[in-house]
């Protein structure tokens, strides 16, 4: 089956096979989270974009394979439910943004804006984007064999960007992080794949980039 990115709580993974790298999309939880494993091709190494609820669900899209790392895209609850169990059973490092870590359950390491994320032999490339929480991330995947695809937290979604509580600092901090961080630098036919709901591409969304900026959420 080609890939949607089209998942419901409590259903089954969709999965993407790339020539380097897998990605499986899962929906967990009440808030219908989307969770993310990349599985290197080559070495098998695996890691998970927010471990954000039903843990035994996750372990088991783990499998045998292991996991290297856990990245938080950011430190809402919602995203980090199942980490500490997660991280407990597989002793994966838990990575996250150096302004967000106060807000998750357990230590974890600092990732900050041009940070390298290893899985296996490929490679994500840490974003910062400010104002749905001070240390909100983006991760790029740049397939050297197609398009670039890119994870945006609760950054960026179809329709728009995060929520800002409509505090219109925070919101034009994130609107102008989105355009010129990923907008301005990534090419229409960049994959996106956000913590909550359907994927989308750049080109489907950069029209609405100024009614987004006019509307003010």
């Amino acid at each position: 089956m080609p890939y949607t990115g089209d998942v419901t709580p409590g259903g089954p993974p969709d999965v993407r096979e790339l020539d380097n790298l897998v990605i499986t999309k899962l929906s967990v939880g009440p808030m219908e989270n989307n969770a993310y494993l990349l599985h290197c091709r080559a070495t098998g190494d695996q890691v998970l974009i927010d471990a954000a609820n039903e843990a035994p669900r996750l372990l088991e899209l783990v499998g045998d394979g292991g996991l290297s790392a856990v990245v938080t895209t950011h430190q809402h609850m919602d995203h980090w439910v199942a980490l500490e169990e997660v991280v407990a059973t597989t002793g994966a490092r838990s990575l996250v943004h150096a302004a967000d870590a106060e807000g998750l359950p357990i230590p974890s390491e600092s990732l900050a804006e041009g940070d390298t994320v290893r899985v296996g032999d490929c490679a994500l490339e840490v974003i910062h984007i400010v104002g749905h929480t001070p240390g909100s991330i983006a991760l790029l995947y740049r397939d050297p064999a197609g398009v670039p695809h890119l994870f945006t937290g609760d950054s960026l979604f179809p329709g728009g960007v995060g929520n800002t509580d409509k505090d219109p600092q925070r919101f034009g901090s994130l609107i102008d992080d989105v355009e010129h961080k990923l907008f301005g630098r990534l090419p229409d036919e960049t994959w996106f794949y956000p913590g909550h709901g359907k994927d989308s591409t750049l080109g489907a969304e950069r029209p609405a980039v100024p009614e987004w900026r006019a509307r003010g959420w």
